[in-house]
């Protein structure tokens, strides 16, 4: 995975969620799998996209027995991180804590989430000492 990830169309997210749920499959298998949720793709509209995906990095290929076998070699996780960096930066000037707040402020959680939470926050190592600016006394 490269360090950063290329931008990624609701499409082809589309099919990267599918592959994620499939571990790995053929454009026949991603294809058939996004017919059950609804989805009605031509073979060709899934093979171009599971190939746009690879050439961005976001999933590999091997030559199966038949037909190539796509895997996806960026997680669910690392693709939110990548996606909130990059909003964090674009939108909040690099702060997260507005994204954070933005995130939490109105919704409702059940008590196994703000457990989760709780010790997220809890667990965050201690700020250090602040640093004076230059010319400051």
């Amino acid at each position: 995975m490269s360090p950063r990830l290329r931008s990624i169309s609701d499409a082809e997210l589309e099919v990267l969620k599918t592959l994620w749920d499939l571990d790995r499959g053929t454009v026949h298998d991603v294809r058939r799998a996004l017919e059950r949720r609804g989805r009605t793709s031509a073979y060709s509209t899934v093979q171009t996209f599971l190939l746009r995906l690879q050439g961005k990095g976001y999933v590999a290929s091997e030559k199966g027995a038949r037909a190539h076998v796509f895997t996806p070699v960026v997680t669910r996780e690392a693709l939110l991180s990548e996606q909130l960096d990059d909003l964090a930066k674009r939108v909040c000037d690099g702060g997260s804590v507005p994204l954070v707040l933005s995130l939490v402020q109105g919704r409702r959680f059940s008590a196994e989430e703000i457990a989760a939470l709780r010790k997220l926050v809890d667990d965050l190592p201690p700020p250090g000492p602040r640093r004076r600016r230059k010319g400051t006394t």
